[in-house]
This record gives structure tokens, sequence and C-alpha cells, in this order.
């Protein structure tokens, strides 16, 4: 669904600029709150496709893939999920991330080579530091900072 809202031409998509991936990360740490939209979302969205073209969402064309994003947007998609849980919502959060994970820092999980970066011409600044996937956040202590005279 990423690669459709993002899709490649002269330069690369979201899926080869690892929007999933930055989506998995924020969605086990960060935007953990939006995992259980996600994980309804994109049930609603297999069952939404089955109804539609008889097919899982991987197997639609491009065309049926954009219809079937379409009709999410619109809050108009098929499907006993979207009773519980708003498409439209889910689409808007799919596509905002998207966009995060495409045009935001690398060091966060998207962004792969500075690929958008690259794409508007924009500078590419050297990375000075990038988190491994296992480092837990541990923001500047104030107590040293009392220490200080």
């Amino acid at each position: 669904m990423c690669e459709r809202i993002i899709p490649a031409d002269e330069d690369p998509g979201a899926a080869w600029a690892g929007v999933v991936r930055f989506i998995d990360r924020k969605l086990a740490g960060y935007h953990r709150r939006h995992l259980p939209l996600y994980r309804s979302g994109l049930q609603g969205v297999h069952q939404s496709s089955l109804a539609l073209f008889n097919l899982e969402f991987v197997e639609l064309t491009n065309d049926q893939q954009d219809a079937l994003l379409r009709k999410l947007e619109a809050n108009q998609a098929p499907g006993a999920t979207w009773k519980e849980v708003s498409a439209a919502e889910f689409f808007s959060r799919l596509v905002d991330h998207t966009l995060q994970g495409f045009y935001g820092g690398p060091r966060h999980g998207g962004n792969r080579d500075l690929t958008s970066w690259r794409m508007l011409g924009l500078p590419t600044p050297i990375l000075r530091s990038q988190r491994p996937l296992d480092a837990p956040w541990a923001p500047p202590h104030a107590s040293s900072l009392e220490d200080k005279p």
C-alpha cells in the first residue's frame, strides 16, 4: 500500500526507501497507540480486496489497488471490519506515516540512502548518529547538571 501512495518512477518509491520498516519501528515504539488501528485496518483491506476482486491485495493490479485505496479514502470500502473502525481514518494514518517514512530523516528507519532528499535536490548532510533498533531511549539526566556549579 505504501508503494501505491508513493510509487517508484524515475526515482525509487516508498518500498525501496524503507517506509514499511519505518512504520514497523514506529508501531513497536513511539506510535504503539496506532497498532490496533493498523491491525484492524490490514484485516479490513484484506476483506475489502476479497469482496471487490476476489483476490488478496498483493495479487491485485496497480489499478485495482488504487481503486481499493480510493474506497478506503472515501470511507466506502466493503467489509465487516469497517463497521468497527473507519477506513478513512486508517487510510489517513497510513498516508501520514508513509510520508513521514519517505521524507523524514533516515535515522528513523525510512528514507533509505536519503532517497527523497536526493529526489528533491536537498543537501544530504552527514548522519552524525543513528540509534540502533535495540537501543533504549535515555534522555539526558538533569541530576548530572545539578551537580555542576
